[in-house]
């Protein structure tokens, strides 16, 4: 092959990677920023009605040291992510939010705000109560596609123990 021909196909060869390059790491930069499609309740409602599925729910709030290590470890998990994303409805609710939340045909509130120092949404307090204990951070509901509670987990869970769970 004559050294100017060799030269131009090293040269094409070198752009074409830079170009692949180029729309491969923007593109799988994307999938790891997109991460769990998380929904409202609302949402939630709506996507149950169009099709049944498990329901993933995540209580948190802004102090709770072990749900921001969630988010930032299990959360992350590519692993976690592809399950949560691929078998169930995810939701994530701040347990001491103000919003009214329209769920079911019943409306909840938090009727705790100015009476106590952390109050607790009635959406946590009825889906993540145990019995003769008070509610704690995180706290982690599984539903079935019955939207009965099927498991409940009140602790931090690794990358590799959330995804057991999820497994279940």
């Amino acid at each position: 092959m004559p050294r100017a021909l060799r030269n131009t196909h090293i040269a094409f060869s070198q752009i074409m990677m830079v170009v692949f390059v180029a729309f491969l790491v923007p593109k799988a930069s994307f999938a790891q920023e997109a991460g769990i499609q998380w929904l409202s309740f609302e949402q939630l409602e709506d996507s149950l009605a169009r099709k049944p599925k498990k329901v993933f729910i995540d209580f948190y709030a802004d102090w709770c040291a072990y749900c921001k290590k969630m988010d930032k470890a299990a959360f992350k998990d590519a692993k976690v992510v592809s399950k949560l994303n691929d078998e169930y409805y995810a939701v994530k609710m701040d347990a001491e939010s103000s919003d009214s939340i329209q769920f079911g045909g019943e409306l909840f509130v938090n009727e705790q705000i100015g009476k106590s120092r952390n109050p607790t949404h009635q959406i946590p307090l009825l889906l993540a109560s145990r019995e003769n204990r008070p509610f704690s951070l995180p706290a982690i509901v599984l539903l079935d596609e019955n939207f009965q509670v099927s498991q409940r987990y009140f602790e931090y869970l690794s990358p590799k123990e959330l995804y057991k769970v999820l497994e279940k």
